[in-house]
């Protein structure tokens, strides 16, 4: 494998940097900075930027993973997004399960979890072996391709929608919806842009619940709609928020894993005549992409009474950022961090988060990219980055949305 890619500038003082600035995490490369946060000052507040409001940033392994396993000091209810917190909370709160809390949280996630059966995981499992394998194939057989647009961007969306019970003519539609809700490939999006393809994602998940109540199937919303907490059934709002916390979740995380993925593997080649040979296990390899990915770099909370993280005092009401681009990273956990190591183990990395809020499709974004990896392994003898790469703009998701490759048999 090749690659080729410019170095990105790499500041170390955070003063100089606004962590709420989508084109700060596509454009800088921000590795030194975290590391010298971790060692210095791992619990930092982050308010030298005018007009807007100061937040906590939490840098080191043991403090995100502290804080994680405190949902009652540190809650999701208000929003668990750095931009969201920041302009005024979720309208989603306490009816999606990312952004709930407590009893309400554990009722609707025990719900949601039994659309997950060993049953449904086997048959999308075999579906999306099937499905990525013929992707990956056709890809070969044109040559070249933008292994993000046409490879990648199709293999989580297609499972999702089978998940969901969504036709597949669909899909298309969904997926760019999905990429304007949480970010894009360009800077300049404005935040209203987003909210217009987030209620777009609502306005269609209303009219596909109502459809399948009417006539249910045996996907996920079909079971949410005939489903009941204490005898009554789920509200309405309940199931297309969480219909759309599924689009937006397992849609981008997976996404960019897989692409990041290949770009590593193209960085490392060692790594990749050690998978093809077969010393490193599938399953491990895709620890490692997550771990080495990290696509969502922070998740937030809020502070719900004055407390303690990391030695420093957190009044109520203060916006707490987790980063889990730096966790992943922290070397008091994980030996040679920056050495991507496809037999990593053991792996305590925290891309699907931790604790109640753990990701309820962990497994499934696990079965999407073991899919990948192996269909690359026995298909393709060779990749070869043919042209720019193109960079997500957020500063909630990690990633690369264009990646023009040549790929060999």
């Amino acid at each position: 494998m090749t690659y080729q890619t410019s170095e990105r500038p790499r500041p170390t003082d955070l003063r100089n940097v606004n962590l709420a600035d989508p084109s700060v995490h596509a454009e800088l490369d921000l590795t030194q900075m975290w590391r010298r946060l971790r060692a210095e000052d791992p619990v930092l507040w982050h308010d030298h930027v005018p007009g807007q409001q100061g937040f906590w940033v939490v840098s080191r392994h043991a403090d995100v993973m502290d804080a994680y396993r405190r949902p009652q000091d540190f809650g999701s209810a208000a929003g668990n997004v750095m931009d969201t917190l920041l302009h005024g909370g979720d309208s989603s709160s306490g009816r999606m399960l990312a952004v709930s809390d407590g009893e309400q949280h554990r009722e609707v996630r025990r719900v949601v979890q039994r659309g997950f059966s060993a049953k449904m995981l086997d048959e999308l499992g075999h579906s999306t072996r099937i499905s990525t394998r013929k992707l990956v194939t056709e890809a070969v057989e044109r040559g070249s391709c933008d292994f993000a647009k046409d490879v990648a961007a199709r293999i989580p969306i297609a499972l999702i929608c089978q998940l969901l019970g969504v036709p597949e003519a669909d899909s298309t539609y969904l997926m760019e919806l999905a990429n304007s809700a949480m970010g894009s490939d360009a800077p300049g999006q404005t935040l209203r842009d987003a909210q217009l393809a987030q209620s777009e994602i609502l306005v269609y998940f209303t009219k596909h619940a109502r459809q399948l109540r009417a006539a249910p199937g045996n996907d996920l919303v079909s079971m949410l709609v005939t489903s009941e907490i204490d005898g009554r059934p789920l509200p309405a709002d309940v199931i297309v928020f969480n219909c759309y916390s599924l689009v937006l979740g397992g849609d981008e995380t997976a996404r960019l894993g897989m692409v990041g993925g290949l770009v590593a593997l193209t960085e490392h080649p060692d790594q990749w005549k050690r998978f093809k040979d077969g010393d490193i296990p599938v399953e491990l390899l895709v620890e490692e992409v997550m771990r080495w990915t990290t696509p969502a770099v922070h998740v937030a909370r809020t502070a719900l009474r004055d407390t303690e993280l990391g030695g420093r005092r957190i009044a109520e009401g203060d916006v707490v950022t987790l980063w889990n681009t730096s966790a992943n990273w922290d070397d008091a956990v994980f030996t040679a961090p920056e050495v991507f190591d496809g037999s990593r183990r053991p792996n305590r990395h925290v891309s699907f988060g931790f604790g109640p809020h753990f990701c309820v499709g962990a497994q499934l974004g696990r079965i999407e990219l073991a899919a990948l990896f192996e269909a690359l392994r026995d298909e393709v003898s060779h990749v070869e980055v043919t042209g720019p790469i193109g960079r997500f703009y957020s500063n909630f998701l990690n990633g690369i949305t264009s990646l023009p490759v040549e790929l060999r048999r």
